[in-house]
């Protein structure tokens, strides 16, 4: 069962470590439980105001600021992994450390370096991306917030802002003469 100074000794170790400390297989779950026991416990705490549940409820609040710092600086070190094996490659070891939602971050993260950096060197060696689907455009009036054609809320936008936007919806804006197109094929 994990404890408060189980949470706070994992944090403690990722602070000061450069490398991605390991953790337990079900460190999550059994933070999750713990942080759902305390809870109940404090809930059914007749005198909210007594020194036991004061320092109760002050250890719980202490956990989750351990716990989200833990989780905070292990994305951190994920990002710096991921560039790193986008440029270099990765070793076994540094994979095992991370926990199965930090391996699919990770994979993600990797995968749109690399993408970016395929793209860098299309546009440095100067083939163009004959199928454009975006269009960087100045607004030349306010356009309330729309749908677009994903059903996701686009905007609202205001004059004089500039947005990359769908090739589709620039060109009604741009009928409408509601943007400038400021990046052209």
């Amino acid at each position: 069962m994990i404890t408060f100074s189980d949470i706070y000794e994992a944090m403690r170790k990722e602070k000061y470590s450069e490398q991605l400390q390991s953790l337990p297989k079900k460190f999550l779950q059994e933070s999750s439980i713990y942080f759902k026991e305390k809870k109940e416990f404090l809930a059914k705490e007749e005198d909210s105001f007594s020194a036991i549940a004061i320092k109760n409820k002050k250890r719980l609040e202490n956990s989750i600021s351990s716990f989200r710092d833990l989780l905070r600086i292990r994305k951190k070190k994920i990002l710096n992994l991921s560039f790193v094996a986008a440029e270099v490659g990765i070793g076994k070891k540094d994979f095992e450390n991370l926990l199965g939602f930090e391996k699919d971050l990770f994979e993600e993260v990797v995968k749109s370096l690399e993408k970016a950096e395929k793209n860098l060197n299309a546009d440095l060696s100067g083939a163009q991306d004959s199928e454009k689907k975006h269009r960087l455009v100045r607004f030349l009036e306010d356009v309330p917030e729309f749908l677009n054609f994903e059903g996701e809320e686009e905007g609202p936008f205001e004059k004089g802002l500039i947005a990359n936007l769908p090739k589709e919806i620039v060109e009604i804006l741009e009928k409408d003469k509601r943007v400038e197109i400021l990046e052209d094929d």
